[in-house]
């Protein structure tokens, strides 16, 4: 019966972190965009015509945001490195050794990476928001990123970054 118990459980906080994300997600995107119909259109417009650009966009803004997330946990984000500058200015082979460096063994495909990159991601969609609200939801963030599959992870940065990589065409 215990064990019962316990699988229920279990259950049950993967489902409530699962509604977390999604109501995170949710609370992200109206908080931190509000976007009208016209933006919406705007940006539907934005991937169609640089559809190009935009694929060649995504892994950078995915390393970047990976990178971010490492130097501030590591290094505690002593080079105060910005998302934006680092996917505009820096030489994406440098980016990359970079987060190499940083990752310190890891693999850019490992989990490490793949959460620092959630991290990263979310925390750019949620930079304008009061810096209390904003350290609430981080800390949603971090507790949903441990109780999620990687496959769920996964897709939740891949919306991420490929919504996060449409700022970077305009």
């Amino acid at each position: 019966m215990f064990t019962f118990r316990k699988k229920i459980m279990r259950i049950l906080l993967q489902t409530c972190s699962v509604l977390i994300c999604v109501v995170l997600a949710t609370s992200i995107a109206s908080a931190s965009q509000d976007n009208t119909s016209e933006e919406l259109e705007h940006d539907k417009w934005l991937k169609l015509r640089f559809s190009e650009q935009h694929k060649k966009l995504i892994p950078i803004v995915a390393v970047a945001d990976m990178f971010f997330a490492c130097d501030k946990a590591k290094n505690s984000g002593n080079e105060n490195y910005q998302v934006a500058e680092l996917v505009e200015d820096m030489d994406r082979n440098l980016l990359a050794e970079k987060l190499s460096k940083c990752l310190e063994g890891q693999g850019m495909k490992s989990d490490v990476a793949l959460n620092f990159g959630l991290y990263g991601c979310f925390y750019q969609q949620l930079k304008s928001l009061p810096a209390k609200e904003k350290q609430e939801k981080m800390q949603i963030v971090t507790q949903s990123i441990s109780s999620l599959s990687r496959e769920e992870r996964q897709k939740s940065f891949s919306r991420c970054v490929t919504d996060q990589a449409v700022s970077y065409l305009k």
